[in-house]
């Protein structure tokens, strides 16, 4: 991955100065990459003297609880004291991590846009990025906004400056967005990266423990029942769908989070190609798309369901019933192996 060598020269004058005030954002629902990668560059901002505020538009899932840092973070739907908005009025600089549009953002994206005199950074690995930025950092081929981050960090102080802290939360982030390095862009120089993360004397095996074994009774509960009961194949097995309603989720007393992977499982049968899972919002249905090799979810994402993200990892929302959402997917799935992309 090559970093242009004039944008980093453009970040490295916007935050030359000290004392600024700087905003982190990051997408709804966010992961373990947007949580990850917002932590560690707030960090980095902070030790060369900037006022750093990390703003996410939802909770992040309970499973990231044990993160440095994670506390730290502001929550826009639970800020009654309304320190996301004074933050963002503010900002003198405005970094937007691991999500290529506003949209992303829901309520809080208007307000990022009233803000008309911050300079806006952009640091994210999702194609075809659809708003205006004084500097873009837009890698699709980076398998993680952390990764990312980590050569930013690496190019502007050295990889020496990366302390433990940084590197579990970096760590976690490259973890998750790779599927625990199993898709995506597993590159030497990932490796390389990683590397030098656990040079610094991080305890992999914990952090592995405490992100994908701290789930609980009712999420193993849940993933049973989605499986055994809503997981539906198409196409002679290639494509698999499922769906989740709010009653459902109610029902084995769900969190934020315990629907995270279940729709990469699918994939683990040999001759799958696509999955899908529909999980239902009070207004919208979220859908969630996964492909294995040549099939472009993200293609199929923009074109059925307002969405995007990865060739193989990509979502949408449904704005209709949860039987017309399927329904729908059902008839997209006929379309797009009549056109030969299935």
């Amino acid at each position: 991955m090559d970093i242009s060598q004039t944008n980093l020269d453009l970040l490295r004058e916007l935050i030359a100065e000290p004392g600024q005030k700087m905003v982190i954002l990051s997408h709804t629902n966010p992961d373990g990459d947007a949580v990850g990668s917002s932590i560690a560059w707030a960090t980095a901002l902070r030790r060369v003297g900037h006022s750093v505020t990390c703003i996410v538009p939802t909770k992040y899932p309970y499973y990231l609880d044990w993160m440095t840092g994670i506390r730290d973070i502001v929550i826009f739907k639970n800020d009654a004291e309304g320190r996301a908005a004074k933050a963002v009025a503010e900002a003198d600089v405005i970094f937007c991590l691991d999500f290529h549009s506003l949209s992303r953002l829901d309520t809080l994206g208007d307000m990022i846009a009233a803000n008309t005199t911050a300079k806006r950074v952009l640091i994210d690995h999702h194609l075809n990025p659809t708003e205006k930025f004084d500097v873009m950092f837009s890698h699709p081929e980076a398998s993680s906004t952390s990764y990312l981050v980590y050569k930013l960090i690496e190019a502007l102080w050295g990889a020496e400056s990366v302390t433990a802290e940084q590197a579990e939360v970096l760590y976690v982030g490259m973890m998750t967005d790779t599927g625990n390095f199993s898709f995506s862009t597993l590159t030497p120089d990932l490796y390389r990266s990683l590397a030098v993360l656990a040079a610094t004397g991080i305890d992999i095996p914990q952090i592995h423990n405490n992100v994908y074994n701290s789930f609980t009774e009712g999420r193993a509960r849940l993933f049973g029942y989605t499986i055994n009961r809503k997981m539906k194949l198409l196409r002679k097995g290639t494509v698999a769908h499922m769906s989740l309603t709010e009653e459902e989720m109610r029902r084995f007393w769900f969190q934020q989070g315990d629907s995270e992977g279940f729709v990469n499982y699918p994939l683990t049968i040999k001759k799958m190609r696509m999955s899908a899972i529909f999980i239902e919002h009070k207004d919208f249905i979220r859908v969630s798309l996964r492909s294995r090799g040549a099939v472009d979810v993200n293609t199929f994402a923009a074109r059925y369901f307002e969405g995007g993200g990865h060739h193989n990892a990509a979502g949408g929302k449904s704005f209709v019933s949860m039987p017309e959402t399927i329904a729908r997917f059902e008839a997209a799935v006929e379309e797009y192996a009549k056109e030969g992309l299935l």
